[in-house]
């Protein structure tokens, strides 16, 4: 049982941060033409800030990577650089947030993917738990500003 648990957390570490695109990415496009272009003009800002807060964040701490400190090789290979922000849990816990906010239990699956995410990334030794955390943060707190003021916009009639 062990081995199947590490097997799937390394997948899931290395790989799973695709599902929730494709999943998201199917959902778009099943949408009716009329709702695609609000959807874009919502989802897109907030994965461009979320990123960009992500790499201010970077530059503003640094977190060393578990297996630089703890002199360990991880389960899955990657150069010793700053851990902070976890690059896989801030995309997957951005695209749970946009799902979160077209659909509330859409984005409760994507949560979950984002979950599974972090803590695979926690346990095969590339990030330390603040990593992941903070990740989570800042994707949810970005998404959720860019949701409200894209309502704002949507309301005002300014785009």
């Amino acid at each position: 049982m062990h081995e199947f648990v590490t097997a799937f957390l390394i997948f899931s570490a290395k790989y799973l941060f695709v599902a929730p695109i494709i999943i998201l990415g199917t959902h778009f496009l099943l949408q009716p033409r009329s709702a695609k272009g609000p959807m874009v003009r919502f989802a897109l800002p907030a994965l461009i800030l979320t990123y960009a807060v992500g790499l201010i964040g970077n530059h503003l701490y640094f977190d060393a990577r578990p297996f630089v400190v703890g002199h360990f090789t991880p389960l899955v290979a990657h150069t010793p650089d700053n851990g902070f922000p976890s690059d896989h849990t801030l995309l997957v816990s951005a695209i749970a947030a946009i799902g979160f906010c077209w659909n509330e239990k859409l984005g409760g699956i994507l949560t979950a993917f984002a979950l599974t995410v972090a803590v695979a990334r926690v346990y095969v030794g590339l990030h330390h738990p603040v990593d992941v955390i903070g990740s989570m943060a800042i994707a949810t707190v970005v998404t959720s500003a860019v949701f409200v003021v894209s309502r704002y916009v949507a309301r005002q009639d300014l785009i």
